[in-house]
């Protein structure tokens, strides 16, 4: 039997206003019933502009809601465990949006908190819900790759839509929080979210705008099984939003790029408009990289049809706020390691991967008898071969 669900989407922003697009645009039986937000003109703009029946400033009356039986928290960093709490107390699915919690701790709350009430929870984690993403972790776990040593995620745009994003306190950080915990996940969804990230290094630093967060930061997560993953965010990136990952394995490699280059440029002289061209654009003339379709482009789409289609079949979906618990973890040792300047270990109270891991080793080849270490083809045809003598540890080469 099809099944429907009425939403109650909490926050009129740019995430809420991507949701309830991707929502009334694709499956179409879900619709958003009623909208919260902090301010009764906005609720009321976005209830006429997307057909809404109810639109409201009371945070529990929109959750409590007796045309709704999902709650989708499109709402800053601070207000999301309020807002879990609330909605598992009603006993209502919830799907929550990056990061799940402003630190590990927050995140432990509310997925104690659902998984107590026993409702369908999400983490809604768009980025690797990509189509590139889904097909490329598709082709790792298919083994295309062979071991997945290395995997490096990108994101970085001159800075969020909103005030709260800058403040420090509502955060929980500043543009590792904000974009970290994509690059984070797509790490994690690349390495194998069963390998428990161990310990991590990282920089952080606020070197263009005056406030107290972070505006860029560099890190390193090292895995159980000795994979490395590798993130870079800013939020001084001119020129538009760049995300991009590179994924290392031990029989091959991936490159992506979703974003920054679309596939589509188009040059523009000055003139009198003010168009649209894509999220985080810089400019409305000149050479353009519009993106066709960005919720489809940005995973939006793709997300709530698994979300929703999980739930409907009583499944644990892709993301679970136990995902964004274990992003959060690594986060807080993030921070950790840029006071200290130190490796800092990722403290998971709650691990519920493997626990005995073996370290990465590919099967070694053989030259005469000999380890093979590499094989290339020189300009002049030939072949060298470079091998470890088995008795004596010697490295040597030979050309045919």
């Amino acid at each position: 039997m099809t099944k429907s669900h009425g939403i109650t989407m909490l926050g009129s922003g740019l995430i809420g206003l991507f949701y309830t697009m991707t929502l009334h645009g694709q499956r179409k039986r879900d619709q958003v019933k009623v909208i919260y937000s902090r301010d009764q003109a906005r609720a009321q703009k976005f209830a006429k502009e997307w057909d809404i029946p109810k639109a409201t400033t009371d945070l529990a009356q929109a959750i409590n809601a007796a045309q709704t039986d999902c709650v989708v928290i499109g709402l800053p960093n601070h207000l999301h465990e309020e807002a879990v709490t609330l909605a598992a107390q009603a006993g209502k699915a919830v799907l929550c949006t990056k990061p799940l919690g402003r630190n590990a701790a927050e995140a432990q709350r509310m997925l104690a908190a659902v998984e107590k009430a026993g409702v369908f929870h999400g983490y809604l984690e768009d980025l690797v819900y990509t189509p590139k993403t889904l097909k490329a972790i598709q082709a790792v776990q298919q083994g295309a790759l062979g071991e997945v040593l290395w995997v490096r995620s990108r994101e970085t745009h001159p800075g969020p839509h909103s005030a709260w994003f800058w403040d420090e306190q509502q955060a929980g950080g500043g543009a590792m929080i904000d974009m970290g915990c994509h690059c984070v996940e797509i790490v994690r969804s690349f390495v194998g979210k069963n390998i428990k990230p161990v310990e991590v290094m990282c920089w952080a630093d606020t070197l263009v705008h005056p406030i107290e967060a972070e505006d860029h930061g560099i890190g390193l997560i090292k895995f159980a099984n000795g994979a490395m993953g590798q993130f870079e965010v800013s939020w001084a990136f001119r020129g538009g939003m760049d995300l991009r990952d590179e994924v290392a394995g031990t029989q091959g490699t991936i490159w992506l790029n979703h974003f920054l280059r679309t596939g589509f440029e188009m040059f523009t002289l000055p003139q009198k408009r003010e168009g649209y061209v894509a999220e985080k654009a810089e400019t409305d003339s000149g050479w353009l990289f519009p993106v066709g379709d960005e919720v489809h482009e940005l995973g939006y789409v793709h997300m709530f049809a698994e979300m929703f289609e999980a739930w409907d079949k009583n499944q644990a979906p892709m993301e679970s706020f136990y995902d964004g618990y274990v992003v959060n973890a690594i986060l807080d040792a993030c921070y950790k390691s840029a006071r200290t300047k130190l490796w800092e270990p990722v403290q998971l109270e709650d691990w519920r991967g493997a626990t005995n891991v073996e370290k990465i080793k590919a099967p070694t080849q053989e030259y005469q008898g000999h380890a093979l270490i590499k094989r290339e083809r020189m300009p002049d045809g030939t072949t060298k071969y470079i091998f470890k003598d088995k008795k004596t540890g010697e490295i040597r080469s030979e050309v045919k």
